[in-house]
């Protein structure tokens, strides 16, 4: 008789059977994912640990990271549509459903966008060590920030809010901070450019324009450059997206152009002496490969050779060495052979 009259018993047209069957269900869900936490997530992360890939161990500890609340939720809400609910009950329900989900949506978006970026992280550490990720960190941010206000606006949205005036507000607004703004974002904006386009990278020697040094730190604004008279050049990174870089650092080898002149009368014989000389010299050059020597032209003063060789090094010093060291030769051997140098002169003819 007593349990006829609470299976009989109604709250809001629910009978003391529904109630029942909805405990009885709300209990059931609850306990089969407590199951599914504690024996069948545990397979799975012990398979995870013997596959190669990363991936599935972050989808196993992101599911490891769901609390036990929220199971209860998902027990609540499903025991609840065998009920007959108010309908301002229905709407709580229907908010908190939305908000759980867009909140777990977001946060496994943002675990596997926070993956990836570490592992670029850690593969640029492996690869250079001390090398500066901090623009990736920034990104990282910058990825975060907009999925949370994605997920703001979707969530406003569903709440009935017209989002889409809002958003031309915002839009109105935002076109203000960003012309106010204008010059600090076009730096950040190419900042992002050189990382990962690679114009240049931290240890290069660049040229940008009359200035030419070592790129020390590119940083969220600025380019650092170590500049070869020795002081510190600070460039926007604007202008260093905007302007041609002569990169050396990404030179296999060097090719150099110089000339010299020999005196005028300097007979046919000594002047075919002269280029053979050179091309001896820079061919017992280990480093230095001969390209051509030429008699290039009848100068002012003097008859010019010019004379092109490559260099197997980028590095500006070895240049400076090696040129030297063809100078020092040429000169030695011209005066063996008795060919002069030119300078200049200006001979005057008088006529009586």
């Amino acid at each position: 008789m007593i349990l006829e009259n609470i299976l009989s018993f109604e709250i809001y047209n629910n009978t003391g059977t529904e109630i029942l069957v909805a405990l009885a269900t709300f209990f059931s869900v609850f306990i089969i994912l407590k199951l599914f936490e504690l024996y069948v997530l545990h397979r799975i992360k012990a398979l995870a640990k013997r596959t190669k890939n990363d991936i599935d161990d972050v989808i196993v500890e992101y599911i490891e990271e769901i609390s036990w609340t929220m199971f209860v939720f998902i027990s609540f809400y499903i025991s609840s549509k065998l009920l007959t609910l108010p309908a301002l009950l229905k709407k709580i329900i229907h908010i908190i459903v939305t908000v759980f989900i867009v909140y777990y949506v977001v946060k496994f978006i943002l675990k596997i966008i926070d993956f990836f970026i570490k592992k670029e992280i850690k593969k640029r550490h492996r690869k250079r060590q001390g090398e500066d990720t901090s623009l990736l960190a920034v990104l990282n941010l910058l990825l975060q920030g907009l999925a949370w206000i994605f997920a703001g606006l979707m969530l406003l949205s569903n709440f009935g809010v017209d989002v889409t005036s809002l958003i031309a507000g915002l839009g109105i607004g935002g076109i203000a901070i960003a012309f106010a703004l204008q010059n600090i974002l076009e730096d950040i904006f190419s900042s992002f450019s050189i990382y990962f386009d690679k114009p240049f990278k931290e240890g290069d020697f660049i040229i940008i324009g009359d200035d030419l040094g070592t790129v020390k730190k590119i940083g969220l604004k600025t380019t650092r450059i170590e500049h070869l008279k020795g002081q510190e050049l600070v460039v926007s990174n604007k202008e260093l997206t905007s302007t041609r870089i002569h990169n050396y650092k990404k030179m296999k080898k060097r090719r150099i152009a110089f000339s010299f002149g020999v005196e005028y009368g300097t007979p046919v014989k000594k002047l075919k002496k002269a280029g053979k000389i050179v091309k001896k010299i820079i061919d017992n050059i280990r480093i230095a490969e001969i390209d051509r020597v030429h008699f290039h032209e009848f100068g002012d003063f003097s008859l010019n050779f010019e004379v092109v060789y490559y260099l197997d090094s980028r590095e500006y010093n070895v240049y400076m060495d090696t040129q030297q060291e063809i100078n020092l030769k040429m000169i030695k051997e011209f005066e063996k052979q008795g060919i002069e140098f030119a300078f200049p002169t200006q001979t005057i003819h008088l006529k009586k």
